[in-house]
């Protein structure tokens, strides 16, 4: 809903609308980045959306949409075997280290503590 001073005229319902849209877009990105990492990127994905949704029709269905297909997935995981979840806790995890790899965070710490090992270092930063 738009808040009653939103409402007087077509400027601040342009500016409603663009704020809206740039919060809800910088949260949406922002857990977008955050979803592989251990954390509430999933929870920030659906602030984003919900946030969005406030103003524009479309990011109401995709949250409706998404949270759906979330709770799919979690229901699933519950059911299966333990093994079946550590393997996709694992996958995680090598995602995540992949990342912060392929960023170069394991060589900016390294640098930190004195640690100048080549190996720390990303290709993509070479």
């Amino acid at each position: 809903m738009r808040p009653d001073w939103a409402n007087r005229n077509a400027t601040t319902r342009t500016v409603w609308r663009v704020g809206v849209g740039l919060v809800g877009g910088l949260v949406l990105a922002a857990g977008i980045v955050m979803i592989p990492y251990p954390g509430p990127g999933w929870l920030v994905v659906f602030a984003g959306l919900a946030i969005l949704a406030v103003e524009f029709s479309w990011a109401h269905r995709t949250l409706t949409y998404a949270r759906s297909k979330y709770d799919a997935w979690t229901d699933w995981l519950r059911r299966q075997h333990l093994a079946v979840r550590l393997l996709i806790l694992a996958l995680t995890g090598v995602i995540v280290v992949a990342t912060i790899w392929l960023l170069n965070g394991f060589a900016l710490v390294g640098g930190w503590i004195g640690l100048d090992w080549p190996w720390l270092g990303s290709p993509l930063f070479a």
